[in-house]
């Protein structure tokens, strides 16, 4: 699941946590909302950040023969 937390604190900065969104593509999902915020202050990327998505596929054959007996 995708989750993005924001804590705002009292003196108007705002923290943002981002989990459950694999590899770089959480940049591009935070990029409108901290251009509304305004300036990031510092980043810290998670193992998230620098995890592969796995692809798999799977394809099996069957044959089958028959004896002449």
């Amino acid at each position: 699941m995708e989750t993005l937390e924001f804590i705002i604190y009292p003196d108007g900065r705002v923290q943002e946590k981002v989990t459950g969104i694999i590899g770089a593509s959480c940049a591009e999902v935070t990029a409108a909302i901290e251009a509304q915020l305004g300036q990031v202050l510092s980043q810290e990327t998670t193992s998230e950040y620098f995890a592969q998505s796995v692809q798999q596929s799977v394809s099996a054959q069957a044959q089958t023969t028959y004896s002449e007996w």
